[in-house]
């Protein structure tokens, strides 16, 4: 099983047909922070969803969490067409190179 993807544009090679438009898997992560980085997100004017095993959620309200909705590991995407968009709002746009 191969480890978890480093940062830049390879990590970022998930992608899925949704709604007639290509989107890219950010990262799969716990519900509640992928919520989170899901308001920063449309914060910033980038369209998000979370992939849950059983469906995909374009919103998720807060009553679903509270009753007991699907906590666990989530895909998060975004539109192709938005990536630079996001990950500069989640700052994962940063280029290790930039860093030595």
């Amino acid at each position: 099983m191969a480890g978890p993807p480093v940062r830049g544009q390879a990590a970022y090679e998930d992608r899925v047909l949704y709604q007639g438009d290509p989107w890219v898997r950010l990262d799969t992560l716990p519900r509640l922070l992928a919520e989170g980085w899901r308001r920063t997100l449309s914060a910033g004017g980038v369209v998000s969803v979370v992939r849950t095993p059983f469906q995909w959620s374009m919103s998720s309200p807060v009553i679903e969490i509270e009753t007991g909705g699907y906590l666990g590991d989530v895909g998060l995407y975004v539109p192709e067409v938005q990536l630079p968009e996001a990950l500069a709002l989640l700052g994962l746009d940063e280029d290790p190179a930039d860093e030595a």
